[in-house]
């Protein structure tokens, strides 16, 4: 199965170290679009990513439209608060990329206008949102499931 994960900006290490955690562990590749709010290595990420970064197959991108001229063919799945389909009706293909936005601020409006489609995560609690990594494996989970 060849679906992707993608980080924009990640703000905090940790979340970025759980997101490569994830990526090793269901075997998903990962793309990290630069600049971080901090600074990239394993001993940045060894906390959350422990090992799992020396095993990941992480790409990292220098600036959005560096990515967009490296990324493979497919589409590019935003989750986001503001996505207008509920992650549940929505139906991934083969090459999908998920693409998270940072902690604090998402993704700008051309990053979003750029996407495919805007997923957003039932939350039926009323809460505002949920830490980005977690989010990263609900919706990696959910299209795994869906491409079996």
């Amino acid at each position: 199965m060849n679906v992707r994960l993608a980080s924009y900006q990640p703000d905090i290490a940790l979340n970025l170290g759980s997101m490569i955690r994830l990526s090793t562990c269901f075997a998903i590749p990962i793309d990290v679009i630069e600049p971080c709010g901090f600074p990239f290595s394993v001993k940045a990420l060894r906390r959350s990513a422990m090992d799992y970064a020396d095993l990941a197959d992480i790409t990292r991108h220098n600036s959005w439209d560096s990515y967009l001229s490296d990324k493979p063919d497919g589409r590019i799945i935003l989750m986001t608060t503001e996505g207008a389909t509920p992650l549940w009706d929505f139906q991934f293909q083969e090459n999908d990329t998920i693409l998270m936005g940072r902690e604090s601020a998402g993704v700008p409006p051309e990053v979003h206008n750029r996407a495919d489609a805007a997923i957003i995560i039932p939350m039926p609690g009323g809460g505002r949102s949920l830490n980005v990594a977690m989010s990263a494996g609900i919706a990696a989970g959910e299209a795994l499931r869906q491409l079996g």
